[in-house]
């Protein structure tokens, strides 16, 4: 599967998700979709970042977008962080790192002194006709989700 660039047509995929539910993209009906890719629940910025969607989700909601996080964690680690932290949109598991390798979010770290391959922080944008339409890679927590909203809006 090769990887989705700005501007065309994302296509569709089917994940377990948070909630024993599954998503699919094609599951959209004329909204809006934010995607963002994060290394693991419970970490101090993955944190950070699932509470910022999280307290600006009523105005994403607003703007048209329905919003998601994605990790290779389990459906059971997502239920217990999204019970932990309250969040109003679902996570979604990419244990076989088929949206990962989709987005090309898998990049190789360096952890404790070995290489390993991890998701690398990064946000998708695509709108109400499954096209993408902006991308964040290297994605620094600070102000992200903010921005993100902006950029809803401004579709």
């Amino acid at each position: 599967m090769s990887q989705v660039e700005t501007g065309n047509k994302v296509p569709d995929f089917s994940l377990p998700a948070s909630g024993g539910d599954t998503f699919a993209l094609s599951g959209l009906k004329k909204k809006k979709l934010v995607i963002y890719f994060y290394p693991k629940d419970n970490t101090p910025g993955c944190t950070n970042e699932a509470q910022d969607f999280r307290d600006l989700y009523p105005e994403f909601a607003g703007a048209g977008a329905e919003v998601v996080g994605v990790s290779r964690d389990s459906v059971r680690t997502h239920d217990n962080f999204v019970a932990k932290l309250h969040l109003p949109f679902k996570l979604l598991s990419d244990a076989d790192e088929t949206l990962c390798k989709l987005f090309g979010v898998l990049k190789q770290k360096v952890m404790y002194g070995r290489r390993v391959w991890g998701i690398e922080r990064s946000t998708f944008l695509i709108d109400e006709k499954g096209v993408l339409r902006q991308e964040w890679r290297k994605v620094r927590v600070k102000g992200h989700a903010e921005e993100v909203l902006t950029a809803v809006r401004d579709l």
